[in-house]
């Protein structure tokens, strides 16, 4: 097959004048290496197309591939619904593509939307509130020790030292810190201690499948109590990863696989992380 590789790559963004953690979930180029050699040694043709406004030039001009292999996760400044632009692209063509599709990258983008979801599901997730803006932050009544960031980011941005906030003092100052820096949403939720997981799930629907469940373990020097922006970019030093294993592995496989099928996401991610005290 001819795929496409679409994606963002860090370093396009920093010679633009990105600063680290705008970019922070943007590929390096080893990743792309790696990838574009696996396919290829499984007998693929691969073109890179890189990033949606490549797409776009590429799609206008009748470039066309028999499947897109889709890892582009797109600006901030483009809006909530930035996972979902090469997606959404891609349908419009009849192209296919791996991964999610534009509804489904919306909706688990946005965590408080997703969260609502997947409280209808019946799955346990934290109690929360969502501050679009500084008026909101007194509305706020949850139990303290509470968590705050960004509504709509991966990778640990926007995640600090200072996110577990213990009173409506640190709430505000952390809030209102969030809504200058990130222009979007501040999600607040209670903060829950004790063990993280990651769960790594292939496949759709009823054929999807848990792979395995991997722990966070937090070094002496990390910041503690949190997966923070510093801790995953420092994981080197500060950060030790191992197989999870036992019943609360399988309990974090069964919770992160009954998240991924009732939302609808497709073909492969790491699940939503799980703690537990």
């Amino acid at each position: 097959m001819r795929i496409g590789l679409t994606y963002d790559l860090r370093d396009d963004y920093l010679k633009l004048g990105f600063d680290e953690q705008e970019v922070a979930e943007f590929d390096r180029a080893d990743t792309i290496d790696a990838l574009e050699g696996v396919l290829r040694g499984l007998g693929h043709t691969t073109d890179r197309i890189g990033r949606a406004k490549a797409l776009v030039q590429r799609l206008a001009a009748g470039d066309r591939w028999d499947i897109v292999f889709n890892i582009a996760e797109g600006l901030s400044s483009a809006g909530i619904g930035r996972e979902a632009q090469v997606p959404a692209l891609l349908d419009l063509y009849g192209v296919p593509y791996t991964f999610s599709d534009p509804l489904v990258c919306t909706l688990t983008l946005h965590k408080a939307w997703c969260k609502r979801a997947v409280r209808d599901l019946g799955l346990p997730t934290p109690k929360f509130a969502l501050i679009e803006s500084d008026a909101d932050i007194a509305g706020v009544e949850l139990p303290y020790p509470l968590f705050a960031k960004p509504v709509a980011e991966g990778s640990s941005k926007g995640v600090f030292g200072n996110s577990k906030v213990r009173n409506s003092e640190e709430l505000g100052t952390v809030c209102r810190g969030l809504l200058a820096r990130f222009r979007q949403p501040v999600l607040v939720e209670t903060f829950l201690p004790g063990r993280e997981f990651t769960v790594g799930i292939v496949g759709t629907g009823p054929k999807a499948g848990a792979v395995a469940a991997m722990e966070v373990h937090l070094r002496s020097g990390a910041e503690a109590e949190i997966y923070s922006y510093a801790n995953k970019e420092n994981w080197r030093e500060l950060v030790r990863y191992s197989l999870a294993e036992g019943p609360i592995a399988q309990e974090a496989c069964e919770l992160a696989l009954a998240a991924w099928r009732g939302l609808g996401c497709r073909d492969g991610s790491s699940a939503p992380a799980c703690a537990r005290c």
